[in-house]
């Protein structure tokens, strides 16, 4: 059993730790995971996964998909981000990028999913398609959800030839279910 002295300092240590951060500053650079669409001209299917921002990411992930058509020079990322939702724009994001494995506000991505190839491009259009469709694009709420892990549950549930499977922190995922 830790002393109360113990105790507290690891209390105020876990509360610095989570506090010290300003997402303004934070890493946002490219993590060298993703598949150079300069390089490889194949069709490309990423999905990754990120600690949430700040002490939210002590529980939770944050998730997104990138897409890269056969010959596009830059991939389409989806996500879902509650703060749009605050300026009156939907939470569903869309945006090009040479580099879908940026930083998520200073935690390093994990690729959750691959498909490059005949396969990739193949599904892109049914993945494209239930984007459109994606019930809860104007919604966020932080639990049990909709929030950014309802938006990848909710396309592999509709495309279920990604295999897609996100990790148990991907708080979120089973509103969708």
């Amino acid at each position: 059993m830790l002393n109360k002295g113990v105790m507290f300092f690891f209390l105020v240590s876990l509360i610095a730790a989570c506090s010290s951060s300003d997402w303004r500053t934070a890493s946002r650079e490219p993590a060298g995971i993703a598949i150079d669409p300069a390089i490889f001209k194949n069709a490309v299917i990423e999905v990754y996964a990120a600690d949430a921002f700040s002490w939210r990411g002590w529980f939770a992930v944050h998730t997104w998909i990138a897409l890269k058509p056969e010959n596009a020079i830059e991939y389409t990322v989806y996500e879902v981000v509650g703060w749009r939702i605050q300026s009156g724009l939907p939470a569903l994001r869309e945006y090009q990028t040479t580099t879908p494995d940026r930083y998520w506000y200073g935690a390093k991505p994990e690729r959750l999913l691959l498909i490059k190839g005949d396969k990739a491009n193949a599904l892109i259009p049914k993945i494209s398609d239930a984007v459109a469709r994606y019930p809860w694009a104007n919604e966020y709420t932080l639990f049990p959800g909709p929030n950014s892990n309802t938006f990848p549950q909710w396309i592999g549930l509709q495309v279920p030839e990604l295999g897609l499977e996100l990790p148990f922190r991907a708080l979120g995922s089973g509103y969708a279910n």
